[in-house]
Formats: structure tokens, C-alpha cells, sequence
């Protein structure tokens, strides 16, 4: 005897096999893709669609895109600034205390940071290769103010990017993607190795690390 729920609960049933059959038939980069780009909302997915097409068509270059040599003032940014970022920052003083006659500011932030949040401990221990010590990094929030006294501002990811824009309409144009001064690492976006453990974190110590360097080195030309 067909009950009331049972319309329900067959287009449930329907609904499982279509997204089992669609999970099978895409790559799992279409996958994960589709699903950055559903998390957002409104104009700021329009805005991911926009960053990612005119990228993908190459309309504009994120690769090539820096900032002035005349730049002086850095912020790096990430998502929770406990991994990426802090380690940019550290990198950077590292290189510049080697060049005390040179007057820079170098901090870090994230969207949407935890106040107060240590490195994990996995991190902490891939710095340590690079002569960086993590332990005593404490997240801070991106804050305005921040973003207004920045001369060039430098994103992770696609993610970065479109909140650091949609958020700071007014400094889109001193927002950058760090990975365009990866001289061995293709792509643009240098991911988050939050959930991949202490191995991908060590690969993207290595790709900031020689991000850092070439920011550097085009600085002192």
C-alpha cells in the first residue's frame, strides 16, 4: 500500500542516483569546483565566475599581474592566517633583515580568521625547515585599516581573491595573486594544505618560499 511519504521519499531516491551518477561521470576537479563556486552567494559568486572565466579565457593574467617596484608596504592574506600567510610573512622579514637599509612593512591577515589562533602543529614544524619558527604566530582578522595602508596586497587562492575584492571594492587594483612570482609552480592558485597534513604543507612552504624569493629579488632590481 503506497503511502503519503512515498512520493517523497522516491524523489529522494531519484535525487541520490543523479548525484551518484553525476559525482561518477565528472572529475573530481569539476566536482570540487562546482562546489567552490555554489558556496557563495549573489554578487560575489557572479564575482568568482568573473575572476575564474576572464582567468580561464585569458582576458586578464593573474600570473602576470604585480605590483609596482615603488610598492613598500605588504600584506599577505589567506583564509584563517594560521598557515599560509603568517609563513609569507615570516619569509619575507627573513629575506629583509638582510637589507636593513631598505624600509618596508610586512604583515599578515586572514578573511576569516580566529583571533588569537596558533599555527597547528604540523605547520609549525614545516617552518622549521625554512629556519622559521611559527610558535608564537597568533591569527589576526583582516581589518580595513589594514587593507587601506597596503601598497600591494597578496591573495592564496581563487577564494582569497574574490572575498578580498567583493569585500575592498576600492583596493581591487593593489590586490594580487602571489603565485604569478612562482618561477617552477604553473598554476596561480597556491592552495591551502590545512586538511593534507604536514607533507603538502612542506610542498607549499617550497612555493611560497620561492615566491618570497622572487618578490625579493624584483624588489632590489
Amino acid at each position: 500500500m503506497e503511502t503519503a511519504s512515498s512520493p517523497s521519499r522516491f524523489h529522494d531516491s531519484v535525487g541520490r542516483y543523479i548525484r551518484a551518477t553525476i559525482k561518477r561521470l565528472l572529475p573530481d576537479s569539476t566536482i570540487h569546483e562546482l562546489r567552490r563556486y555554489q558556496k557563495y552567494g549573489g554578487k560575489e559568486r557572479l564575482l568568482y565566475f568573473k575572476i575564474r572565466a576572464m582567468n580561464t579565457l585569458r582576458l586578464t593574467s593573474l600570473k602576470s599581474s604585480r605590483p609596482p617596484k615603488t610598492a613598500r608596504s605588504f600584506l599577505f592574506v589567506c583564509f584563517g592566517n594560521i598557515m599560509r600567510s603568517p609563513m609569507c610573512e615570516a619569509l619575507m622579514k627573513q629575506a629583509l633583515a638582510s637589507m636593513p637599509s631598505a624600509q618596508f612593512s610586512v604583515r599578515s591577515a586572514g578573511l576569516n580568521a580566529t583571533p588569537g589562533r596558533p599555527a597547528p602543529p604540523w605547520a609549525t614544524t614545516a617552518a622549521q625547515d625554512f629556519g622559521i619558527s611559527l610558535e608564537h604566530h597568533r591569527a589576526r582578522l583582516l581589518t580595513a585599516d589594514m587593507v587601506d595602508q597596503a601598497d600591494a596586497i597578496f591573495a592564496m587562492d581563487y577564494d582569497n581573491l574574490t572575498q578580498l575584492q567583493f569585500r575592498y571594492p576600492h583596493a581591487r587594483d593593489k590586490v594580487f595573486m602571489l603565485g604569478a612570482y612562482a618561477r617552477d609552480y604553473p598554476a596561480v592558485e597556491i592552495k591551502d594544505p590545512y586538511y593534507s597534513g604536514e607533507g603538502a604543507t612542506l610542498s607549499c612552504y617550497k612555493i611560497l618560499s620561492g615566491c618570497v624569493q622572487h618578490l625579493i629579488a624584483t624588489l632590489q632590481q
